[in-house]
């Protein structure tokens, strides 16, 4: 025999070996036909119906623009390192303070993590978010917090002179609220701020705490 003829006869074994043996070796112990099978109220049910048809997706992109633009539009940089201490100031706060812990020398020791720009190292300013850069920030704003009202009472906010953060009760004013923060205020964060003054240990902790908040939700997106 060729040697072709013993390599095609050892492959024909080796089938027929593997299918005499395949009944031998299939496993008895097989669970019950359907018992594996999912319906709605054992597996998640994929609603197909919620799409969006082309026309729909073409008439948005159209209005919106494509998601490379509304991306950059809608995206949240960080407040600049010279505007927020334009900010601050802008809000009562000293920023040229050098007492330990204040605002201003929580914002000028903070200058690399917020990120400044080394204009002699050619370095630019970083416009992105990071965690240290927020963190110091809302360092800022809680050290800031007893200044800002202060502005507030003594009506000296460049801002907004005249306007009162929290009236006589306690209670946040609206007229406070988009004062500091700089849009309308909404319902929302009027009940924020209520809520916060409220529910802290005391009223004065309470109104740190609703200015810090505030404006750190206000300059972080948040």
């Amino acid at each position: 025999m060729s040697r072709i003829g013993y390599t095609l006869a050892i492959l024909a074994s080796s089938v027929l070996a593997s299918a005499c043996t395949d009944d031998a070796t299939t496993p008895t112990n097989q669970p019950p036909e359907g018992s594996t099978s999912g319906n709605e109220e054992t597996t998640f049910d994929h609603d197909n119906g919620d799409y969006i048809s082309p026309w729909d997706l073409l008439d948005r992109l159209q209005k919106e623009g494509p998601p490379r633009y509304t991306s950059r539009v809608h995206s949240c940089a960080k407040v600049r390192y010279r505007t927020l201490g334009t900010v601050l100031t802008s809000m009562g706060v000293n920023a040229a303070n050098a007492t330990a812990l204040s605002a201003g020398d929580l914002y000028k020791s903070g200058f690399n993590a917020l990120g400044g720009p080394n204009y002699a190292n050619r370095i630019r300013e970083n416009i992105s978010i990071t965690t240290s850069g927020a963190s110091r920030e809302f360092d800022i704003f809680a050290a800031a917090a007893d200044e800002i009202q202060t502005a507030f009472t003594a009506g000296t906010m460049t801002r907004c002179p005249g306007v009162q953060l929290f009236d006589s009760t306690g209670a946040c004013n609206p007229q406070g609220i988009t004062c500091l923060i700089g849009v309308p205020a909404t319902p929302l964060h009027l009940d924020f701020c209520n809520y916060t003054v409220t529910h802290a240990t005391d009223t004065t902790v309470g109104k740190r705490l609703a200015v810090a908040d505030l404006l750190a939700a206000a300059y972080t997106c948040e």
